[in-house]
């Protein structure tokens, strides 16, 4: 059909979550108190990091970045979400769809090569712990944690310039609850040939990459922590590193099976996703805590201060 016949899309309606007619209420409820927990639980983790100057060391740098992440990631989505549930707002403009599938992207990436660098530092602590100072030092800290959001902002650059470059003279609704990639580039009335492939080979290479960068490290912290002597120093080195292995575990899962998996049935597809966007970013820091000593130690630190300034 000729392009000419129809008018530009500048919004687009966001059709939500597929085969939930008459349980929007529900799910507005599990949803807010989710959401909810993850900025609450994020928030505290920074807080108690920045606050304690015992933790104030390459892991729980890392931890705060991907806190900052978490809480970035799940606002993509999830607000407006939320919207659509509770006032069937269902519009979303083009900018604002541009947003979201740029933040989604850049935060997703970022977060990806972030539990690489995670995973090296562990790798570096446990392995050569004499030069661990040296090897992981504040200047190098913040070149990984600043690369890893470079990177990231330049991969999510590409894929939402592809896009938003391809004419949308069509249909404006979009099949799903937030502006994606593959949703999106449905509606476009030109060639997707490029974005298709470029979004395949991109979004699975890098979290491949990243995927066997952290299984590597985990080899080798797995060999260290078998050739230890102490077995206070075995369970302390595993307890870390179980936190770390069961966070990628939920970010690589959910990824795995959306991007490598195209023929997924939307039934797969959407359960997995807002696993992906809503709840594992509030699991993360559950895990963190609950598995940490120094941070719950930190957390207590916290509330006894305020206890004892609210006595006061």
């Amino acid at each position: 059909m000729a392009m000419g016949n129809h008018t530009s899309v500048t919004e687009f309606i966001l059709l939500g979550i597929p085969h939930t007619e008459g349980q929007e209420t529900m799910l507005f409820a599990v949803f807010s108190i989710f959401y909810l927990c993850t900025l609450l639980g994020n928030l505290l983790i920074l807080v108690a990091v920045t606050s304690d100057p015992h933790l104030h060391t390459p892991m729980y740098f890392f931890l705060c970045n991907l806190s900052v992440l978490d809480i970035g990631f799940s606002s993509v989505s999830t607000p407006k979400m939320l919207a659509n549930l509770l006032v069937r707002n269902r519009v979303i403009s083009l900018g604002g769809c541009m947003s979201q599938v740029f933040f989604y992207h850049f935060l997703g990436s970022t977060e990806c090569l972030l539990y690489t660098v995670m995973a090296y530092d562990r790798f570096a602590a446990i392995c050569h712990p004499l030069h661990y100072t040296i090897i992981m030092n504040r200047r190098v800290c913040a070149l990984l944690a600043a690369g890893t959001w470079f990177t990231s902002s330049f991969h999510a650059t590409i894929l939402t310039t592809l896009t938003f470059q391809l004419p949308y003279c069509g249909s404006n609704e979009v099949d799903y609850f937030f502006c994606d990639i593959f949703p999106v580039v449905k509606l476009a009335c030109g060639n997707t040939f490029i974005i298709e492939t470029v979004s395949f080979t991109n979004i699975g290479l890098v979290p491949m990459t990243c995927f066997l960068l952290v299984l590597a490290s985990y080899v080798r912290i797995a060999i260290a922590i078998l050739k230890m002597h102490s077995a206070e120093g075995r369970r302390k080195a595993a307890s870390t590193c179980v936190s770390h292995l069961s966070v990628v575990t939920l970010f690589f899962g959910p990824c795995a099976l959306i991007y490598t998996q195209p023929s997924l049935t939307e039934v797969l597809v959407t359960p997995v996703q807002i696993f992906g966007n809503v709840v594992t970013p509030m699991l993360n820091p559950t895990i963190y805590t609950l598995r940490n000593k120094e941070v719950k130690g930190a957390l207590k630190k916290l509330a006894g201060g305020q206890i004892a300034s609210e006595g006061h």
